[in-house]
């Protein structure tokens, strides 16, 4: 009987999700802290914190052209500073999916190039 000396493929989607909503959820309960604290114990050190996590999904925002029109609706008052929030909150979960998928492709991609080249070599031999 003859035995592959291969691995096992990577459930590479399970681990990407995995490590997505991992990431999803360490963000969301960093910003409820930091917007807990903003309300109840605001200093320039958490201003410029919440300034910092906000500026991710402002800056996808704006690159696809949906942030001129969120502002324009938050001044004028069509939309409240939570459904804002709501909108930064799912614009960085997108962002870190996307990230996620991305890594794990390259990684997948870089570890199938890296067991074809050994496979190559042990077959020269």
């Amino acid at each position: 009987m003859a035995t592959s000396s291969t691995p096992p493929p990577l459930p590479l989607m399970r681990i990407m999700s995995g490590n997505a909503f991992l990431l999803s959820i360490l963000y969301l309960l960093v910003g409820i802290g930091v917007e807990a604290a903003r309300r109840l114990r605001p200093s320039s050190f958490v201003m410029r914190l919440s300034l910092s996590l906000d500026s991710l999904p402002a800056r996808a925002l704006e690159l696809v052209g949906l942030m001129e029109p969120l502002r324009e609706a938050y001044f004028a008052g069509r939309i409240t500073e939570a459904v804002l929030r709501l909108v930064f909150s799912t614009t960085t979960i997108g962002i870190i999916f996307l990230l996620a998928v991305g890594v794990g492709l390259l990684m997948g991609s870089l570890r199938g190039f890296l067991l074809r080249q050994a496979a190559r070599r042990s077959s020269s031999r």
